[in-house]
């Protein structure tokens, strides 16, 4: 993360800046709606809609079945989890440091 006042790199999450006190724009961050890359069983609709209620995705696809389920929802249903499969974009998961190519030094002459 960088200081939006100093432009020095500090740790991320930071409220202020270590190096300038500035306080951060972190009214500014919000938390997107994506389809999980890691927890899916057909397109990670359910494990997406878990990881951003913060609730566990077996029960987001609980509940889901369970609507889907009442008389005349199971099209319904089905239709809207195609559409939030096509409309919801896919996150993309962290990269550690460890999978992170290293670059190698260059030597200088």
């Amino acid at each position: 993360m960088t200081c939006v006042h100093c432009g020095k790199q500090i740790v991320e999450g930071s409220s202020y800046c270590n190096f300038c006190g500035s306080r951060q724009r972190s009214f500014l961050r919000f938390k997107a709606l994506t389809r999980s890359a890691t927890d899916s069983k057909i397109a990670g609709v359910c494990g997406g809609l878990g990881e951003y209620f913060g609730v566990d995705a077996t029960i987001v696809r609980l509940v889901w079945l369970a609507l889907s389920v009442v008389p005349g929802g199971i099209v319904g249903g089905v239709l809207a989890y195609i559409l939030a499969w096509i409309v919801i974009p896919v996150s993309i998961p962290a990269t550690t440091v460890a999978e992170i190519p290293a670059k190698p030094i260059a030597k200088a002459s």
